[in-house]
């Protein structure tokens, strides 16, 4: 009973009840608020989670668009190529037909030339061998029935000559 008057005693019971009190609605709080840290943090890591697996769809998403435009790119340039081939057989077709009638022209003029060519030197060996006949006929006939013969000469040659 001793312990009944021991001020000691009374604070050590007034201090358990004074936790007893002050820990049963402390206890309801400090959980209530961890539940509530809990939760908090819960909902952060799910939503960490989504937007990682939001980036990596994302990201997929990016990757294939990039092997497509990669395989476009590849598809845009051999179907350039195959373009650029097109045109090159299109344009050295076209040269070299370009160049044949041209080369056929050019054959053509010099058939040409060469025709007038050899007229020009026959119609002057005619004319040539025409004077020199009349200047040796002259020479060598004289009197009117000289002139008859050269006359009538001059007027066949011509024709004996074509």
């Amino acid at each position: 009973m001793e312990l009944l008057n021991d001020p000691t005693f009374w604070v050590a019971i007034a201090f358990v009840i004074f936790v007893a009190l002050v820990f049963k609605p402390g206890k309801n709080a400090i959980g209530g608020a961890l539940d509530d840290k809990i939760a908090q943090i819960r909902n952060e890591v799910d939503e960490a989670q989504r937007l990682r697996e939001e980036a990596q769809a994302t990201l997929a998403a990016y990757q294939r668009q990039q092997r497509d435009a990669a395989q476009e790119a590849e598809s845009l340039m051999a179907r350039a190529q195959a373009e650029i081939e097109s045109h090159r057989k299109h344009a050295t077709a076209q040269l070299k037909a370009v160049l044949e009638r041209q080369e056929a022209l050019a054959r053509e003029k010099i058939a040409q030339a060469e025709a007038a060519a050899v007229l020009a030197v026959q119609r002057r060996a005619v004319e040539v061998a025409v004077s020199a006949t009349a200047t040796l006929l002259e020479g060598k006939l004289s009197g009117s029935a000289g002139d008859a013969l050269i006359d009538e000469a001059i007027r066949a040659l011509p024709e004996r000559l074509h």
